[in-house]
């Protein structure tokens, strides 16, 4: 059989994938987001989330809906997002290029993004490490104190060293491979949470700090 067939009749017959379709989720990372948010009781009503990486909009809709009417969700992607809601604000952009001082600070960063995939794991990896530590420095210079970093990895030693660094700005750091996710793939998720942020030696200076040479 060929392969391409295998991976069509495997996602034919992907149950969350059919779920999603019945319960009018544009994709099954919907249902990722929402055992994530079962686990940890971080997406709450009145929030500003920042999503990058939002299409086709599955996680986007989930967003929208816990955030309820008085928060606010700013979704960015390069491609086209598929969901529309009063409380959702859509920016195309590529998030190298995204002028972050202008979008304000939020209680939430969440991203999802991910490369053009070769086959080649290591290669794949390095890739999406590199988007996720662009995702981890837009999540710095826009969380709120005491916010919180949601972020797809593609498993690697290298994460753990990742892992360790962001442990010097935030309260609690974990990698959780929700159900919802194929046994089979390398993804996972970093679980950030309180967000205190490390003051560099320039911030120092600025308020009279006395900064060791």
């Amino acid at each position: 059989m060929p392969k391409d067939f295998r991976r069509y009749i495997r996602r034919k017959h992907d149950y969350r994938r059919r779920k999603a379709k019945e319960e009018g989720y544009l994709s099954r990372a919907a249902y990722k987001l929402k055992q994530i948010n079962q686990r940890f009781k971080l997406i709450k009503p009145g929030q500003r989330i920042l999503e990058l990486g939002a299409s086709p909009g599955g996680r986007t809709q989930v967003l929208s809906e816990l955030v309820g009417e008085e928060g606010e969700v700013v979704a960015v992607d390069l491609r086209k997002l598929k969901f529309s809601a009063d409380n959702v604000r859509f920016i195309r952009s590529d998030i190298r290029e995204l002028d972050v001082k202008s979008l304000g600070k939020f209680d939430l960063v969440v991203s999802d993004l991910a490369p053009n995939t070769s086959g080649h794991y290591s290669l794949d990896q390095a890739k999406q490490l590199r988007l996720v530590l662009e995702a981890y420095k837009i999540a710095k210079e826009t969380l709120k104190p005491g916010g919180a970093f949601i972020s797809k990895v593609f498993y690697g030693e290298d994460v753990e060293d990742l892992v360790k660094e962001m442990r010097k700005e935030f309260k609690f750091v974990r990698l959780y491979k929700p159900k919802a996710s194929r046994s089979e793939s390398a993804e996972t998720y970093i679980v950030a949470v309180g967000y205190q942020r490390v003051a560099n030696k320039s911030d120092k200076e600025k308020r009279g700090i006395k900064v060791e040479k």
